[in-house]
């Protein structure tokens, strides 16, 4: 899986106002959790470019004043009428636990029901799925050559060596 890096700086102070200090300066405000403490920083909005404004997933190597960690980005939030990028939840990742994570699905051949005038509808642009980081794919490959009219793939029918789909 591809890997972003996120530069980012030590908050000295937390709250409101700081928080929107720090956004109009045209930063992000952030949290890293998952270790033994909180980490509240803040980061460049322009590095979050690639990683939230995308239909891929990554893992991200977060730079926090020399001190480095391995994440998955958990949650984002937006300002509700200007979509601006108000705050970002890390997830510190290890060798040695599970996570759980959205991968995107790519649709693999050309269905038989749409050859035949038929139309294919996408229920789903993602999959959460629970396992090892090491096992997480880039993205979920869907075979959906062999689908005629009124045919579905479930994702109770997928199987990935290492991982769990949480999705019913």
């Amino acid at each position: 899986m591809k890997t972003i890096e996120i530069i980012g700086y030590r908050r000295a102070n937390l709250g409101k106002t700081d928080s929107q200090a720090i956004r109009e300066e045209g930063n992000v405000p952030c949290v890293l959790y998952g270790g033994k403490d909180q980490v509240h920083f803040y980061a460049p909005m322009i590095l979050f470019r690639d990683l939230v404004y995308t239909n891929e997933a990554h893992f991200v190597h977060l730079n926090i004043e020399g001190e480095e960690s391995q994440a998955i980005l958990q949650e984002v939030q937006f300002h509700p009428v200007s979509e601006i990028l108000l705050h970002a939840d890390f997830l510190k990742i290890s060798e040695d636990r599970k996570i759980k994570m959205q991968v995107p699905i790519r649709l693999v051949g050309t269905p038989a029901g749409v050859s035949k005038g038929g139309t294919l509808v996408r229920k789903r642009a993602a999959l959460k799925v629970y396992g090892f980081a090491k096992d997480m794919p880039d993205h979920i490959d869907v075979n959906v050559a062999d689908l005629d009219f009124h045919h579905a793939v479930k994702v109770g029918d997928m199987k990935i060596e290492g991982l769990e789909f949480l999705d019913p």
